[in-house]
């Protein structure tokens, strides 16, 4: 019992350093969308590396809790101002949003999994806000179509994201040691005999 109880204050204390090092992360936005939207370079790696770590339940746990430091960083009201707006927004926009990049955890332990988790995970963030836009932003799509406006707006910070993501969490797969993927030596070792 004492050893779960000790594993269960690592990850929670590792979860709370991990958002607030994202969060801190997404404060450097070098490029912003007037609707909400920035390329944050690679605020959301520490995110990923919480399921990478400690598993699915720690992802989630720890994407909605950043969910909850993004609206109050800079909430984006719906241009409707209806309550299914605000519902839609909050849903999509936010708390699934970055609840999605918990699901590295499902690479917990494989050597290669953040290389293969960044662009799982933010391909279906930018597919939240690819919905949120078609259903909520699209009044701002004018001659455009809805989903046409939703995937070039979105697009404009979203690829940015998971490119640079994803190359960094390639070069920590390759470079960094085992202990940062919570991967025991003995274990690595195991596989590849």
């Amino acid at each position: 019992m004492k050893i779960k109880s000790r594993d269960n204050l690592r990850a929670l204390v590792e979860t709370a350093i991990l958002v607030a090092i994202g969060f801190v992360l997404s404060l450097i936005a070098p490029f912003r969308l007037p609707w909400g939207g920035s390329v944050t370079p690679i605020s959301m790696l520490p995110i990923l590396m919480i399921g990478i770590r400690h598993g699915i339940s720690w992802g989630l746990a720890g994407g909605a809790l950043y969910s909850c430091l993004q609206m109050l960083q800079q909430f984006w009201p719906p241009p409707t101002g209806t309550v299914e707006g605000y519902i839609a927004v909050v849903t999509l926009d936010y708390v699934l949003a970055f609840s999605v990049l918990g699901l590295s955890g499902i690479f917990k332990g494989k050597a290669y999994g953040l290389m293969f988790a960044a662009p799982l995970c933010l391909i279906l963030r930018y597919l939240c806000h690819f919905i949120s836009g078609i259903i909520v932003w699209g009044i701002y799509a004018e001659n455009m179509p809805v989903w046409l406006y939703s995937l070039t707006y979105n697009g404009s910070y979203m690829i940015p994201e998971i490119i640079l993501t994803t190359v960094v969490g390639t070069v920590l797969c390759l470079t960094a040691p085992p202990i940062l993927f919570n991967i025991s030596t003995a274990k690595q070792t195991g596989e590849a005999a």
